[in-house]
C-alpha cells in the first residue's frame, strides 16, 4: 500500500508540475501579469504533494499562496512593468498640443488641425467656442476621424 500511496503523490505532483508549465505558458502569451502569479503557487503547490500532503491541503496551499502572491507582488510588478508601455494609435492622440489650419467653428461646421503634416478635421469641445487659426489646442478626445480640442490655456 505504501508504494501505492506513493505513486498518488507523485500523480498529484505531476499534475502541478503540468498547471505550472500550462499557467506560465499562458502567462508568456499575454504577459497580463494574471497567471503567473498562480503558475506560482502550483510550484509551491508540488513540494506538497510530494511531501504527501492530501487534495485539500494541496487545494488549500495552491489557493493561498497564489492569492498572497497576486495581491503582494502583482501591484509592484505592474508599477515596474507597465511605465515602459509606449501609447499607440488614438490614445497617443489624446492630449497633444496642435496648432489650429482652418479656423474651428462648430456651428459653421468648419475647423482643421495639422498633425505630424496631415490636416485634420478638427471642432471645439465646447459648441459655443470658435477658435482661430494659428491659435494652439490640446486635442482632449478623437471622436471617429474628427479631433475634439481645446484651447490650450
Amino acid at each position: 500500500m505504501r508504494g501505492g500511496m506513493m505513486m498518488t503523490h507523485v500523480s498529484f505532483a505531476a499534475f502541478w508540475l503540468f498547471m505550472t508549465v500550462l499557467l506560465a505558458v499562458i502567462e508568456l502569451s499575454t504577459l497580463g501579469l494574471i497567471t503567473i502569479w498562480f503558475a506560482f503557487g502550483a510550484a509551491v503547490t508540488i513540494i506538497v504533494a510530494l511531501l504527501g500532503g492530501n487534495i485539500w491541503v494541496q487545494l488549500f496551499t495552491f489557493i493561498i499562496v497564489s492569492t498572497v502572491i497576486l495581491l503582494t507582488v502583482r501591484p509592484i510588478a505592474t508599477r515596474h512593468f507597465n511605465n515602459h508601455i509606449k501609447k499607440t494609435n488614438i490614445d497617443a492622440v489624446v492630449g497633444r498640443k496642435l496648432i489650429v489650419k482652418a479656423t474651428i467653428d462648430n456651428i459653421k461646421g468648419t475647423g482643421k488641425v495639422d498633425m505630424d503634416g496631415s490636416t485634420w478635421l478638427a471642432a471645439s469641445s465646447i459648441d459655443e467656442v470658435v477658435i482661430e487659426e494659428g491659435t494652439e489646442v490640446r486635442v482632449v478626445r478623437v471622436q471617429g476621424a474628427k479631433l475634439i480640442v481645446e484651447r490650450e490655456v
